[in-house]
């Protein structure tokens, strides 16, 4: 039984399994996309996104913490700075996992896995719309209906 064992080992030794998922990582904020298993898509989602949640605010501190998780400078640089601007309003939720079907060699699940604000295509038609309420809609002051003006022009005729 499972009970409360929220990690996927992955079939890997721990040091392998940091390493991988270190390696995943870097490449996924280089290239905005990965395709990979679907397992570990899910294990890189967990292991990524506080990372990037970490970049949102710019400190030494975070900065090392970050370094002790990914291992690389150029990713670091790269996650501080361009991908850290582009998700810094969103509250979580930096990737999407996108299932791809399985592999011809040994019908694995394939997934891709990629950072969110960075899909051009997915927002695309997803433009930052005018935010409105029920009293813009009205235009302030109630319009006089037909009716009423039907019975404004019909008793001035009398």
């Amino acid at each position: 039984m499972r009970h409360g064992k929220k990690i996927n080992h992955l079939g890997r030794k721990t040091a392998h399994r940091k390493s991988m998922l270190a390696n995943m990582a870097c490449s996924l904020i280089e290239h905005k996309r990965i395709n990979t298993t679907v397992a570990k898509a899910k294990a890189l989602k967990q292991f990524v996104e506080p990372l990037i949640t970490k970049s949102k605010e710019d400190t030494t501190h975070n900065r090392r913490i970050v370094f002790s998780k990914l291992r690389q400078k150029e990713a670091i640089s790269e996650l501080f700075g361009a991908v850290s601007t582009k998700v810094g309003d969103r509250p979580g939720g930096y990737t999407r996992i996108i299932k791809l079907g399985n592999r011809l060699g040994d019908n694995a699940n394939m997934a891709m896995i990629e950072l969110v604000d960075f899909n051009e295509i997915y927002n695309a038609d997803k433009k930052p719309k005018k935010k409105t309420t029920r009293r813009s809609r009205r235009g302030g002051a109630a319009k006089p209906t037909a009716a009423v003006e039907a019975t404004t022009t019909s008793k001035e005729e009398e």
